[in-house]
């Protein structure tokens, strides 16, 4: 099945919007901290029950997602038409805006893992042998910082699919531009001079 560039956009966009939804969700569900409950020579925390693990890892998920389908989106052979990579390349605004892709893409994947994992440990290892211990959680902010970059991630890959279809159109323009030129060529050789036709 044919992709278009529009249906790809939006394969894009909705994924980014995805990953920043479950981002905001984890963050606005993360409790402040636990509850210290005393035991023999222990401290128990108790953690209430909330989703912050699961929508943080499929907030990473989306973007992960909204990454390849980003790089895949650039290479795709629209129409069959596949565009070598020099040719994207020669546009200094696209791989400007490639460059920033990628660097809010990691960022993003950074601020969310790292908060959801320290988030698992904490409700995983909630044993401590500190009778001082508190009871954490992973650090407020993170979470919704990484929703708000993952959201970018997504706008600066839109961002360099135009410009990588406009730096296609400009490829093949050129490509059939220069077809027209050498086949005017061929046909300029091919006729017979006049001088030649009344020898023969």
């Amino acid at each position: 099945m044919a992709v278009s560039v529009k249906q790809m956009s939006l394969i894009v966009a909705t994924l980014g919007i995805l990953s920043f939804v479950f981002g905001i969700v984890a963050e606005n569900n993360k409790p402040t901290a636990g509850k210290p409950i005393p035991g023999k020579d222990v401290v128990i925390c108790k953690y209430p029950s909330d989703p912050t693990v699961a929508f943080g890892y499929l907030s990473f998920a989306f973007l992960i997602a909204t990454t390849v389908s980003g790089c895949m989106s650039l290479v795709y052979p629209y129409k069959g038409k596949s565009v070598p990579q020099s040719a994207l390349l020669q546009s200094t605004s696209f791989v400007v805006f490639f460059n920033i892709a990628l660097l809010t893409g990691g960022l993003a994947a950074a601020l969310l893992l790292w908060p959801t994992i320290t988030e698992q440990l904490h409700l995983s290892h909630n044993v401590h042998h500190n009778l001082n211990a508190e009871c954490p959680t992973a650090k407020t902010g993170l979470l919704g910082g990484g929703a708000f970059l993952s959201l970018d991630s997504a706008l600066f890959w839109l961002v360099a699919l135009m410009l990588a279809d406009n730096a296609r159109e400009d490829y093949f323009d050129e490509e059939e531009d220069q077809k027209g030129q050498y086949g005017q060529v061929l046909a300029t050789d091919y006729d017979e001079p006049a001088h030649l036709k009344g020898s023969a």
